[in-house]
């Protein structure tokens, strides 16, 4: 094959990469990968319990054991791989929902991505007519998704970040945007002498209040609903926000931390837990990542526009610490 055949190749492989992406989404949203948990399945069954097309099924399945997500072995059935175990719904870590997330309205958000970059508005508001938050607020069980996404990729951070920075030196920890409250736990369930501060929206909040009241975090932490544009909870030593600035543009993440520092106790600190951009032509995911903000509201930061963020907040950025 000629260099410049090879070239072609590998492009029509990147402009046809949806293919494989809405590929995984179908079998997500079926749930195939569970109903595979207990052994190979012939496609007629599993057809039968996913209420789908017998043929049409097939046709899918085997393109997805063509690029290693399930395994077709003798009579059309079908089996799990690796890649496909990280499908299943109840395993920790679990892609399922991110899957179906990126399949569903991320995908058709990415329709409009053209009309992103002529404009720099959001092509999911294009898309659906409102913000994306605006969207999971109106349509709880998408939000409920989210969450589990967030989970299912994000949770495996958690460790990490806790492991390379030391929340030993402070009293009391604000989560800005904490969601369901599992970053905030696992620093507390780490430091047994730290109390924290759970804030995010109302409705957030009262869907996360029972997992912290009910446990024996409960005495050592607030749950607090509000709007971090307009102010935050006073009195922490430390702010974290894991993944909350990038969801916003420079003004709104200004905003935000602007009111952080208003909050903060004497010498207290603002933790951003985000992807910083490297400079150069290597491959990053906070690339791609970025273009996924330009979609949907928000942008990823290079060091740079970082300490820019700060600054203008009246903060200063002291160090970056990989993990």
């Amino acid at each position: 094959m000629s260099d410049n055949q090879s070239t072609k190749q590998e492009l029509n492989q990147m402009i046809c990469g949806y293919w494989i992406s809405q590929a995984i989404y179908v079998a997500a949203e079926i749930g195939v990968a569970d109903l595979l948990a207990g052994g190979p399945q012939t496609v007629r069954e599993l057809s039968a319990k996913t209420n789908t097309h017998n043929e049409a099924l097939y046709r899918l399945l085997r393109a997805l054991s063509s690029v290693g997500i399930f395994a077709e072995t003798d009579h059309h059935r079908f089996s799990l791989t690796p890649l496909a175990e990280n499908l299943l719904s109840d395993i920790p870590g679990s892609h399922r929902q991110f899957a179906i997330m990126m399949g569903a309205e991320c995908y058709q958000a990415w329709g409009h991505l053209l009309h992103s970059v002529r404009t720099e508005e959001q092509a999911f508001h294009k898309r659906f007519g409102m913000p994306i938050f605006q969207y999971l607020t109106e349509n709880p069980e998408r939000g409920q998704l989210f969450d589990a996404a967030m989970t299912g990729v994000h949770g495996g951070e958690t460790d990490p970040m806790i492991d390379a920075y030391d929340f030993s030196q402070f009293q009391t920890v604000v989560d800005i945007g904490g969601g369901n409250g599992l970053v905030l736990s696992a620093i507390l369930n780490r430091h047994s002498a730290l109390k924290g501060v759970l804030f995010d929206l109302p409705g957030v909040v009262e869907r996360t209040r029972p997992d912290i009241v009910n446990t024996e975090l409960g005495d050592r932490c607030q749950i607090v609903g509000g709007d971090f544009f307009t102010s935050v909870s006073t009195g922490g030593d430390a702010y974290i926000m894991r993944h909350i600035l990038h969801d916003w543009d420079d003004y709104q993440a200004v905003a935000i931390l602007s009111n952080c520092r208003k909050a903060m106790n004497p010498g207290g600190k603002v933790l951003v837990v985000e992807t910083v951009i490297p400079p150069g032509n290597d491959p990053n995911f906070g690339k791609w990542l970025d273009l996924m903000m330009l979609a949907i509201g928000g942008r990823e930061r290079t060091e740079e526009q970082y300490n820019r963020l700060f600054s203008e907040a009246g903060l200063t950025l002291n160090r970056i610490i990989p993990t």
